[in-house]
């Protein structure tokens, strides 16, 4: 049977990666796909590179628009990054009938319902298990092996570099901007690293979870992110007093009113196997009616896991090529005239637990004044601990809440910041059991 031919577009880690496993497991592949997959041209527009990176026996090229519109090319490997020049290559691709593989989530979560739509036209098809969470095969379970669950929820640790953080700051007590100058020197964050530590990198994530979980258009737009980078180890410290672990969770929940889509720190209980998961290791967490909740955990980053996911794709695309475009397994998992128009509900209309911490004068009644304004806006609480303060006459006042709606808490905390007794702004924090 005639070899499927492959082009990468964009040459670096990844596309490394691929073109090593692509080598090294190519009579594995071969078997698995019915047909040899050949890696025959990539694109980086530094060649030389390249050619280091790929080896010998491929051609390079400068322009990736050769890759995307050469006639031998069966399948593009879309490995540039970005939304700007890698959309118009993939939509180049698409028109000139090639099937797209990509690792791009911030391409996907912005501009997917563009690309499968036009993929859709052309009969190709779109592939991206790499783009979230690396080696970790969560869109293929979300795809097809969970396909008979109505999916009730997703928590994910799904940024390596934010969990990297956390861990050096739970274990060693370091400041938030200590452990992120580890991380950077160990080149698991950028010198710049918003798009990581502000949620961002795992927002574009959890909009194509939630996309494939719940059948709704991909809406990163509507997805409530906020970072670590104002988290202090005093409040890891204390949370873990009480029993929880810090993470920085992607969570989307289906409710009766709407979908949750949301990044931000979050506390879970320790007995939980997800607070389990240290360093730069991902895990995703998806919860089923008929399976119940299922763990994915792995590598999600580097060279080879992510070149896993890349290959695996290429794989898929080699079984179901020649089959119709109507029977093939559909991008976001539901037939395309059953997407969903579910609304996505503001962070003020979630319901969660929380964390508190108040920082008082240490006074008679101040514990009195707080457990008013809380009982007022009808907000119960579970746990509650007192510490002494490293400023003179004052203490802190650590609350554990119950469910509550997000909007109850928000009126609470101005409350509480307007007490004369209260001395600083009031930390919170977000609280998930995830017990099923």
């Amino acid at each position: 049977m005639k070899p499927i031919n492959v082009g990468i577009m964009g040459v670096g880690t990844v596309g490394g990666g691929t073109a090593t496993v692509l080598k090294r497991n190519a009579e594995e592949i071969s078997r698995r796909a019915g047909r040899a997959i050949v890696l025959k041209m990539a694109a980086n527009l530094d060649i030389a590179r390249a050619r280091e990176i790929v080896g010998d026996g491929i051609e390079i090229v400068s322009d990736a628009r050769v890759v995307a519109t050469h006639p031998d090319i069966d399948i593009v490997i879309e490995l540039i990054g970005g939304t700007g020049i890698a959309k118009d290559l993939v939509l180049t691709a698409i028109d000139h009938g090639k099937h797209v593989v990509t690792a791009n989530k911030k391409l996907l979560a912005e501009h997917g319902n563009e690309i499968f739509a036009r993929a859709r036209e052309k009969g190709v098809m779109v592939a991206f298990e790499a783009a979230v969470a690396g080696g970790i095969p969560i869109i293929k379970a979300l795809r097809e092996g969970l396909a008979a669950n109505h999916i009730e929820w997703i928590a994910g640790i799904i940024n390596g570099t934010s969990n990297y953080i956390l861990t050096e700051m739970r274990e060693k007590g370091l400041p938030f901007a200590d452990a992120l100058a580890e991380a950077q020197r160990l080149g698991y964050a950028e010198a710049d690293p918003t798009f990581d530590i502000e949620g961002h990198d795992a927002g574009h994530k959890l909009t194509i979870m939630a996309a494939l979980a719940f059948g709704i258009p991909m809406q990163f737009d509507k997805c409530y992110l906020e970072g670590i980078s104002t988290l202090t180890a005093q409040d890891i410290r204390y949370a873990e007093e009480l029993g929880y672990r810090v993470k920085l969770l992607g969570i989307t929940r289906r409710t009766a009113a709407g979908i949750e889509l949301r990044v931000h720190p979050t506390l879970i209980p320790e007995s939980v196997l997800i607070a389990n998961v240290n360093g730069v290791m991902n895990a995703v967490l998806v919860k089923g009616d008929a399976v119940g909740p299922t763990l994915y955990y792995g590598a999600g980053a580097g060279a080879l896991p992510t070149a896993s996911a890349v290959v695996a794709d290429i794989v898929d695309i080699a079984r179901l090529a020649t089959a119709d475009p109507e029977h093939r397994v559909p991008y976001l998992a539901f037939q395309p005239d059953r997407i969903a128009d579910l609304p996505l509900l503001p962070i003020e209309a979630v319901e969660s637990s929380y964390y508190l911490r108040v920082c008082v004068i240490d006074k008679p009644g101040v514990l009195a004044e707080l457990t008013h304004i809380l009982a007022d806006e009808s907000i119960s609480i579970e746990a509650l601990i007192q510490k002494g303060s490293e400023r003179d006459g004052q203490a802190e006042i650590v609350l554990l809440t119950h469910r509550v709606v997000e909007r109850r808490v928000q009126s609470a905390i101005a409350r509480i910041e307007a007490l004369a007794s209260v001395t600083d702004k009031v930390v919170r924090l977000r609280m998930e059991a995830l017990n099923g």
